[in-house]
């Protein structure tokens, strides 16, 4: 509650917070939120623009919002397919309407989305895709990859660290020596090249479950060396305390020592380096998906999303296709200035500083 108080107590790191809430609030209720599932898909409204909602009527009155379908056309003289507004019919929005049926959670059965138009509109609010999804859907039902591949790979990455970090520091001599040779092996493979092969001769009727499964633990594997490093300069500078020396007059095992007196005292460290590391992965599955190593199509995540605005005309006439990388971007900055404030809180040499 200390850490939570003296966060609020920095805007900069107040507002991350808030942002980070409201982010995975998104996703975690993505199905009420989406007007649309993860599957849905309208070919003829191929890269549709974003829906124009309007809340004055024609004679200038105030009206409740509502929309126009597009109606998709080709213009034989920009020749290219434009998309045009179908004036005819109104479509209003409505506060939780029957869609398509899902389970909030994964365990209430409903029907009911947050928002939507009336029966036979349709409402992008972030345009559509080459296929016609809904871009905004997919921006939360992609967050939901692209948000929590970095938690789920701390929890190897930590663990391991700790424990290998702990042990070899601790034991030192000829065990430290082979311990942190084989830990700078692991940590001068190229993680990029590895899962570029990996790529190659997987069996391509993985689904896309079983490949983030496998980056979150080829991203683990990986990156625990450099952490156990860390751990293991503490431990070599915490195990000569006074009250560790204590514990091997009074005949406590190496085993308590190491667990109950030695790691907690990296407790500081271990929740700073947390909220760092997590940018990291969410930019290396952002960066795999893109390069079409990670998650593939039609599930979605940010970094498969954003493969698409690769185009320069997607970009130039397409600028709803970037809001992956806006989120991307907005995520990455969140995390950071809350590490930073979290490392000020918890950094005795850091608050010497600014004191």
């Amino acid at each position: 509650m200390e850490i939570i108080r003296k966060i609020f107590g920095d805007k900069f790191a107040k507002a991350a917070f808030i942002v980070l809430v409201i982010l995975y609030t998104l996703i975690l209720f993505a199905d009420f939120i989406a007007p649309y599932s993860s599957s849905y898909s309208n070919r003829d409204l191929s890269y549709a623009p974003p829906s124009k909602i309007y809340t004055i009527d024609e004679s200038g009155k105030f009206s409740k919002p509502y929309t126009y379908n597009y109606i998709r056309k080709y213009d034989s003289n920009m020749m290219q397919t434009v998309f045009k507004q179908d004036r005819t019919k109104k479509y209003y929005l409505r506060m939780f309407p029957k869609a398509e049926s899902y389970k909030v959670l994964g365990i209430i059965p409903t029907h009911r989305h947050l928002f939507g138009v009336s029966k036979g509109g349709e409402l992008h609010i972030l345009g559509t895709d080459i296929n016609g999804r809904d871009v905004f859907s997919r921006l939360l039902f992609g967050g939901r990859i692209s948000m929590t591949v970095g938690f789920l790979s701390l929890l190897i990455v930590f663990p391991i660290g700790l424990l290998y970090g702990g042990i070899s520091g601790y034991l030192g001599g000829i065990t430290d020596i082979l311990m942190m040779r084989f830990a700078e092996a692991v940590m001068a493979i190229p993680s990029f090249y590895l899962l570029i092969i990996l790529a190659a001769i997987l069996p391509s009727g993985m689904t896309s479950i079983q490949r983030f499964s496998l980056i979150v633990v080829i991203l683990a594997l990986i990156g625990w060396a450099g952490f156990a490093r860390v751990v293991r300069g503490m431990v070599l500078s915490v195990k000569e305390e006074e009250f560790v020396q204590a514990e091997k007059v009074l005949g406590a095992s190496k085993k308590r020592i190491i667990l109950k007196h030695i790691l907690p005292q990296t407790t500081s460290y271990v929740i700073i380096a947390m909220t760092l590391s997590v940018p990291s992965y969410i930019l290396a599955e952002s960066g795999l998906s893109f390069l079409g190593l990670g998650i593939q199509q039609p599930d979605a995540s940010w970094g498969n999303m954003l493969k698409e605005a690769q185009e320069f005309t997607n970009i130039l006439y397409r600028p709803w296709l970037l809001a992956p990388g806006g989120l991307i971007f907005v995520a990455v900055l969140a995390f950071n200035l809350l590490g930073d404030a979290i490392r000020d809180i918890l950094d005795p040499k850091s608050q010497g500083t600014k004191g």
